[in-house]
């Protein structure tokens, strides 16, 4: 029983020197956790203002060179579209120059079929002429109609009064006109009743 005594005495005086043990490691862990808090807080609230005026700069700079890249790709889009038309537009005048200097040959040939003349002859200047009108309609020039006066593509270079005609009917027409697309390549110069 003695040793039983020793035993349970030894047990209770670790119990008891081990519980003051934790019972200060615990008392000291928690000074340690109040005295270094609130430095803690401290040096974290002064980082977190440092980090948050870095984010707020690099926020308006990613703002700033996300706008200057919008401009930058607006210029560029409008500079494409812009480059695209006067190519177009260039591409269109010279077609437009080339199938000028052609048309006066047409009419020269047109007005030699209406002269007197052999008749296989007549034919085969026939079959050039219907050729070339082939060819231009290929292109996509038209040959302007000359039915009524319309002053965006004939020109009315004659004026007379018929009642046996309506009003702005192309009455002869003394020279055809043609039209590339909506471009007006020669106007019609016509003679108009009423």
């Amino acid at each position: 029983m003695a040793e039983e005594k020793k035993k349970e005495t030894t047990e209770d005086t670790e119990k008891k020197v081990s519980g003051k043990k934790k019972t200060d490691t615990t008392k000291n862990e928690t000074k340690e956790t109040k005295t270094t808090q609130p430095k803690k807080e401290r040096v974290n609230k002064a980082e977190l203002d440092k980090v948050n005026e870095e984010l707020i700069s690099v926020k308006a700079k990613l703002a700033d060179t996300s706008d200057k890249y919008l401009r930058v790709l607006a210029e560029y889009d409008n500079f494409r579209k812009r480059s695209e038309k006067e190519k177009k537009e260039q591409f269109t005048g010279a077609y437009v120059s080339c199938v000028k200097e052609m048309l006066p040959i047409i009419d020269n040939i047109e007005r030699i079929l209406t002269l007197e003349c052999d008749e296989k002859f007549k034919e085969g200047l026939t079959l050039i002429v219907n050729s070339m009108h082939t060819a231009l309609e290929k292109m996509g020039v038209k040959e302007i109609e000359t039915k009524v006066f319309d002053p965006n593509v004939h020109n009315a270079i004659m004026h007379i009064e018929d009642e046996s005609y309506g009003e702005g009917e192309i009455v002869e027409v003394f020279q055809k006109g043609y039209i590339y697309e909506e471009r007006v390549i020669r106007y019609a110069m016509v003679k108009v009743a009423n």
